[in-house]
C-alpha cells in the first residue's frame, strides 16, 4: 500500500466527497435524492438575520443549521423558518424531518413545534447534552 498523506481540505473537496457518497448511495438505495434547501431572512439593510440550512435526502429533510441573530430572537423568525422548511418538506413528499441541537441551544424550541427527542448524548460538549430530534410529517 502506498504511503498517502491525509490532508485537511476545504469546502470544494468536502463537496466532492459528499457527492461521491451520494453517487454510491444511489446505487444501493435507488430513487435517492439529495437536494439542498437553504432559507434566510434579511433585514431592511439586506443583512442576513436568520437562516436555515437543510437537505432533502430520500424521504426526509435533514435540518443542519437554524440560526437567528441575537438581536432578532424571540420575534418569531425561527418559527417562520421552521414552518417554511416543513412546508417545503411536505411539498417534496418527505415523511419526516430530523435535526440535532445542543442543550444550550434550542431543544425546547423544537419540542414546542412537535419534534420528539430520539436520542441524547451526554457530556457532548463537556457538561452539556447533544439532542437528536424527529418530526413525522404524515
Amino acid at each position: 500500500m502506498n504511503n498517502l498523506d491525509i490532508l485537511q481540505s476545504g469546502s470544494e473537496d468536502a463537496n466532492y466527497v459528499r457527492h461521491k457518497l451520494i453517487e454510491f448511495n444511489s446505487i444501493h438505495a435507488p430513487n435517492g435524492r439529495y437536494e439542498e434547501v437553504n432559507l434566510c431572512i434579511k433585514n431592511d439593510k439586506e443583512e442576513i438575520i436568520a437562516g436555515l440550512n437543510s437537505a432533502v435526502c430520500w424521504n426526509w429533510m435533514e435540518i443542519d443549521i437554524l440560526w437567528v441573530h441575537d438581536k432578532y430572537r424571540v420575534q418569531g423568525f425561527g418559527k417562520r423558518l421552521l414552518e417554511e422548511a416543513e412546508k417545503i418538506a411536505r411539498e417534496k413528499k418527505c415523511t419526516f424531518i430530523k435535526l440535532n441541537t445542543f442543550s444550550f441551544q434550542a431543544p425546547k424550541f423544537y419540542q414546542k413545534y412537535g419534534y420528539k427527542i430520539i436520542a441524547i448524548i451526554e457530556n457532548a460538549p463537556q457538561d452539556n447534552k447533544h439532542y437528536y430530534l424527529i418530526k413525522d410529517l404524515i
